[in-house]
Formats: C-alpha cells, sequence, structure tokens
C-alpha cells in the first residue's frame, strides 16, 4: 500500500477536530488503502488534490461509511395482486456511494483516466 496521506496532512486541511484522536490513524489506514487500490501513480511529492482526496476519504472512514460491513447473496422479491405479478432481483452486496468518494473520486479523476489508450499505427 502507498501512503498518500497521514493523520498531519488531514489535521491540517480540515482541523484537528475531523474526527476523535483514536479513530484517526485507522481512517488515514482505510483512505490510503482507497486510493492505493484506485491504482494512482505514487508521487513524490504528493500532489495537494490527491490530498485533499485523501482527506474526504479519511472522514467518510472515521464516520464508518468507508469498508463497513455487508451483506452478501442475491434476494428476489416477487409481488402479485388480481393476476399480475412483479418480481424483482437484486444484490444485497450493493452500496451507496458516500459524498466524501464521489468527490474525492472528480479530485481524482485527472489521474484515473478513461480507461481508453491510443493506438498509433506507423
Amino acid at each position: 500500500m502507498t501512503t498518500y496521506i497521514t493523520v498531519a496532512d488531514v489535521d491540517a486541511l480540515l482541523g484537528p477536530t475531523w474526527t476523535t484522536e483514536d479513530k484517526k490513524p485507522r481512517a488515514v489506514l482505510m483512505a490510503n488503502t482507497w486510493l492505493t487500490n484506485l491504482g494512482l501513480p505514487e508521487f513524490d511529492p504528493t500532489p495537494g488534490d490527491v490530498i485533499q482526496a485523501g482527506a474526504e476519504v479519511a472522514t467518510e472512514a472515521a464516520a464508518g461509511r468507508i469498508y463497513g460491513s455487508k451483506e452478501t447473496g442475491v434476494t428476489e422479491k416477487s409481488v402479485s395482486a388480481d393476476g399480475v405479478s412483479s418480481s424483482k432481483s437484486f444484490s444485497e452486496s450493493s452500496r451507496t456511494i458516500t459524498a466524501g468518494e464521489s468527490f474525492a473520486l472528480a479530485l481524482l479523476s485527472h489521474y484515473l483516466g478513461s480507461g481508453q489508450v491510443k493506438v498509433v499505427r506507423g
């Protein structure tokens, strides 16, 4: 795992009261893991927008909204009334992307690329 942010970085951006002292190290660890899993390059020094994105994710992690427990599996729901029926299937493992994650992804979008590669034939 790459270290993109530190507790000191988040404290400097958001102030020392962004979460309790006992939650800070784990929240920053989760944020660095989240950033690493995006496949970002290693930076020297780390750009400000990456640090800001990490801080946003750290606050979500401290609040328990990143890497929380989730139930997996598929559930089916059926309803029938007067000869008309409707059925829905959905995954229990789906989750909503938090506001902090969404903002962080917006900050990092130019590092993540479009997934396309330009091919030049010569």
